[in-house]
């Protein structure tokens, strides 16, 4: 891979990790309810789950979905179900101080297993190798997972600083609840793409 295919790859990288999704949304929530030092955890399973997707997408997960196409559509009406879920969760989330509530931030192995229900990281990871690593060699797919890996988790990382510096203007439990119904509403919205690419 060349340094022309590299800088391309890191913008792709760049480009789809700073844009909103269901990851950078859920941590914007995050860093808004509980604040940054209680979602790394978080932020680092998102990271280190990516990475692992791409590697074993790229080492014949593709392939796999080839011959078995409607695992792809199972897949998919698995990720839509529980993003569903997730979004009620996000809509009703309690107070940062209130016990009661039982809310909590991901941990680091929810959100690493989150990828694989999170239709956004599939279309990244599938699309990645496609364009950067189409041959299929292990320098190739490593390499993805490498410059993803370094630009990945600073990208997802600044909607929890955004989310926690909001926090300041959330000093009210209306204003708590109206924010996380518009995150929870933002997260159902992410859906759309995967939705009409079905009706298409």
């Amino acid at each position: 891979m060349n340094i022309d295919t590299i800088a391309a790859l890191a913008m792709y990288a760049f480009v789809t990790s700073i844009t909103p999704g269901p990851n950078n949304l859920m941590l914007m929530s995050s860093g808004a309810n509980f604040g940054f030092v209680r979602s790394i955890p978080h932020m680092m399973g998102i990271g280190t789950g990516f990475v692992f997707m791409i590697l074993l997408v790229g080492i014949g997960l593709m392939q796999a979905f080839d011959m078995a196409p409607i695992s792809y559509e199972i897949l998919k009406v698995a990720s839509i179900i529980y993003l569903l879920w997730l979004s009620w969760k996000i809509a009703n989330a309690g107070a940062p101080s209130d016990e009661s509530s039982g809310a909590n931030p991901l941990t680091f192995l929810q959100a690493a297993l989150f990828q694989w229900v999170n239709p956004k990281a599939w279309s990244m990871a599938l699309a990645a190798i496609t364009l950067y690593a189409n041959d299929r060699n292990w320098g190739g797919i490593v390499l993805v997972a490498v410059v993803f890996g370094a630009i990945n988790l600073p990208c997802v990382s600044s909607w929890t600083v955004l989310g926690q510096q909001m926090r300041k203007l959330l000093t009210s439990q209306a204003r708590l609840t109206a924010f996380n119904w518009t995150m929870a509403a933002l997260l159902v919205a992410s859906l759309y793409p995967v939705i009409l690419s079905d009706l298409g």
